[in-house]
C-alpha cells in the first residue's frame, strides 16, 4: 500500500543566466535526479554560460540574451525574458523553480505561482522588491536576521561556500596546461576583469584591473591568462590596449570556454574583480587577490581574515600585496567534503 504522505516525484526548472551557476548546479542537479526528481534547464546567452554548459555536455534550452549596463534596459531585460521563458515553462509545468539570483526566473515564478527556491551569496545584490522566494539559502557566514523576512519559509544557511558544492568532485587534469600551450616552468597568472556591467559596480576596480596588468606584465617568465566577461567588448580592449603582449603571449586570451577549476589549480595565483572565481581559487588552497571594488560582501569579509583572500583596495596596495612567484602545485589536497552539497539539498527538500 503507497503511503499518502510519501513526497512525490517533482518536476524543477533551473535557469542559469550566468557563467558561475553551470558548476554550481552540474551536483546539485545530478543529486535531485538521484533522489528521483526531473529537471530541465534554460540558459542565457551570455558570459559564455551557453559555452560552458556545452562543454558539460548539458542538455539546456538557450532563452535570452544580456541587454548591457544600463539600469532601464536591464529591468526591461528581465521583463523581456520573463515573456521569452514563459512558453517553455508553461508547457513543462514545474513543480518548483531553482536558480542562483536568476531575476527572470523569479519575475516568472512569481507570475506563474511556481514556488522557488533563490540561492545566493552576496547579500547586497538588488532583487525586485515584490517578488518573493519561498526558501532562500545562503553560507552561514551571511549572518543577518533581516533578510529571512524576504522569503516565505526564511532563510537556510549552508555550512562552507557554494563553490565548495563543486569543487568535493574535483580532480585535476593533468594534461590541461598544454591546452593553452603552457608548461611547468611558466608563472601561471589567472585574471578576471571587474563586471562592469553589473549594478555593484565601482569604476575603480577598471584602474585596478589595468595596474594589475601592468605590474603582471612586467614579471619575466610570467603569462596572464585573462577571461573577459564579455567575449567581444572586453576581449577587444585587452588586445588593443596591450597588443604586443597579446602578440608574444604575455596575455593570452582564450577563444572558447575552459573548466575553470583546471585553470585555477594550475595557475600560481589568481586575480579577480568578481566572488566566483576569487571564491573558487580560495576553495582550491590557491592564491587569490580581489580587486573587487563594490561592497564587500560576508563571505569575502569572512575569507579575507581567514587569510583565505587579499583584498586589493588601492593602486599601491597592486605592488605592495601581490606576491607572482611560484606555487607549489605536486600535492593534491582533498576536496571531497559534501558538507555544503548536503544541507542545500536537505533545504531544498523542505519546500518540495
Amino acid at each position: 500500500m503507497l503511503n499518502p504522505e510519501a513526497p512525490k516525484n517533482k518536476k524543477i526548472w533551473i535557469d542559469l543566466d550566468n557563467s558561475p551557476h553551470v558548476p554550481l548546479f552540474l551536483p546539485i542537479m545530478k543529486e535531485l535526479e538521484k533522489r528521483g526528481h526531473s529537471v530541465f534547464v534554460t540558459t542565457r546567452d551570455c558570459f559564455q554560460v551557453c559555452s560552458l554548459a556545452d562543454l558539460h555536455n548539458l542538455k539546456h534550452k538557450q532563452i535570452g540574451t544580456h541587454y548591457g549596463s544600463n539600469k532601464l534596459l536591464k529591468v526591461l531585460g528581465t521583463v523581456w525574458r520573463s515573456l521569452q521563458l514563459a512558453p517553455t515553462v508553461l508547457k513543462e509545468k514545474p513543480d518548483l523553480s531553482l536558480s542562483h539570483g536568476s531575476r527572470s526566473l523569479m519575475l516568472l515564478s512569481s507570475l506563474l505561482r511556481i514556488p522557488t527556491v533563490l540561492m545566493f551569496d552576496y547579500e547586497h545584490a538588488n532583487s525586485f522588491p515584490f517578488v518573493k522566494a519561498a526558501l532562500g539559502i545562503a553560507p552561514e557566514v551571511i549572518d543577518d536576521p533581516g533578510k529571512a523576512g524576504n522569503f516565505k519559509m526564511g532563510l537556510c544557511g549552508y555550512r562552507g561556500l557554494k563553490e565548495d558544492v563543486y569543487v568535493a568532485s574535483f580532480m585535476p587534469e593533468p594534461s590541461f596546461l598544454r591546452t593553452l600551450d603552457l608548461d611547468q616552468d611558466d608563472i601561471v597568472a589567472t585574471i578576471r576583469p571587474p563586471a562592469m556591467e553589473a549594478h555593484y559596480h565601482n569604476p575603480e576596480s577598471e584602474k585596478l584591473f589595468y595596474e594589475v596588468i601592468e605590474f603582471l606584465g612586467s614579471i619575466p617568465d610570467l603569462r596572464m591568462v585573462i577571461l573577459p566577461r564579455n567575449e567581444r567588448t572586453e576581449s577587444e580592449m585587452i588586445r588593443r590596449t596591450w597588443p604586443k603582449w597579446c602578440k608574444e603571449r604575455k596575455i593570452i586570451v582564450p577563444d572558447k570556454a575552459l573548466d575553470g577549476l583546471n585553470l585555477i589549480w594550475y595557475s600560481d595565483l589568481v586575480v579577480s574583480g568578481g566572488g566566483t572565481m576569487n571564491r573558487e581559487a580560495a576553495a582550491l588552497g590557491v592564491p587569490v587577490y580581489s580587486i573587487f571594488r563594490g561592497k564587500i560582501g560576508a563571505v569575502d569579509r569572512y575569507l579575507a581574515e581567514k587569510g583565505r583572500l587579499t583584498l586589493i583596495e588601492t593602486v599601491d596596495d597592486v605592488r605592495r600585496r601581490i606576491r607572482p612567484i611560484r606555487r607549489l602545485k605536486g600535492k593534491i589536497t582533498d576536496f571531497s567534503d559534501r558538507t555544503a552539497l548536503k544541507d542545500i539539498m536537505d533545504a531544498i527538500e523542505k519546500v518540495m
